[in-house]
């Protein structure tokens, strides 16, 4: 999962370094949902000491206005908290399994969208503190991707690559052809020029060979 893969990520960088207590909300920070729909708004937390009455909150940007949604402390990992919820149809469902503090919000308005702080403070590193900012958008439905200008291009592409091809190929066939017209007419130039020769040479022997005079 993402929670996992963050977590292990975090542990690697605190063998190369005194990282303090980090928030996350996944690698996507935001999500699109269609309104009357149920959420889940991620988060996880880890240090490279670990933890100790650890205290975190969700809360909601309401115009610039901070809105507590809910809050817990955790004594130590793999302790379910016991969490006071601030805001209505809000459920707690990380449970800090694998140090997950995730919420869910159920039956979502267009008031519920917008950006969601998820913070904590822990005491084991003296109050060290971090905060991750997740971004809820509601739509009345979800975007259809227009894919005609992606399919375009692609065609476009496609057709330049292959006209290229097909180019390539009967450049190759001509250079081929031309290549054996020229060793034919080569082959023809040697054969008449052997022919040639030969009757040159049969030619000058005619002329060459006179009677031999008799003796008197």
């Amino acid at each position: 999962s993402v929670a996992a893969e963050d977590q292990t990520s975090y542990m690697f960088r605190c063998v190369w370094s005194a990282q303090g207590l980090e928030m996350s909300v996944g690698k996507v920070p935001f999500l699109e949902a269609v309104n009357g729909s149920t959420v889940m708004l991620p988060c996880t937390y880890a240090s490279c000491i670990g933890i100790k009455d650890l205290y975190f909150n969700w809360q909601y940007n309401d115009n610039g206005t901070m809105q507590k949604v809910c809050d817990a402390v955790i004594p130590t990992e793999d302790v379910v908290p016991d969490v006071k919820v601030f805001r209505e149809r809000v459920e707690f469902i990380g449970k800090n399994h694998k140090n997950n503090i995730s919420i869910l919000i159920w039956n979502i308005t267009f008031e519920d969208g917008g950006l969601y702080t998820c913070f904590g403070r822990n005491p084991k590193e003296k109050n060290k503190n971090h905060s991750a900012v997740f971004h809820l958008i509601v739509v009345d439905e979800l975007r259809v991707v227009d894919n005609t200008l992606t399919i375009i291009i692609a065609s476009a592409v496609g057709g330049a690559i292959a006209f290229l091809m097909a180019f390539m190929l009967l450049k190759n066939f001509t250079l081929f052809v031309l290549a054996k017209l020229e060793e034919k007419n080569k082959e023809c130039l040697v054969s008449s020029s052997g022919i040639d020769n030969t009757e040159n040479g049969l030619s000058g022997s005619k002329a060459d060979s006179k009677p031999t005079p008799k003796k008197k």
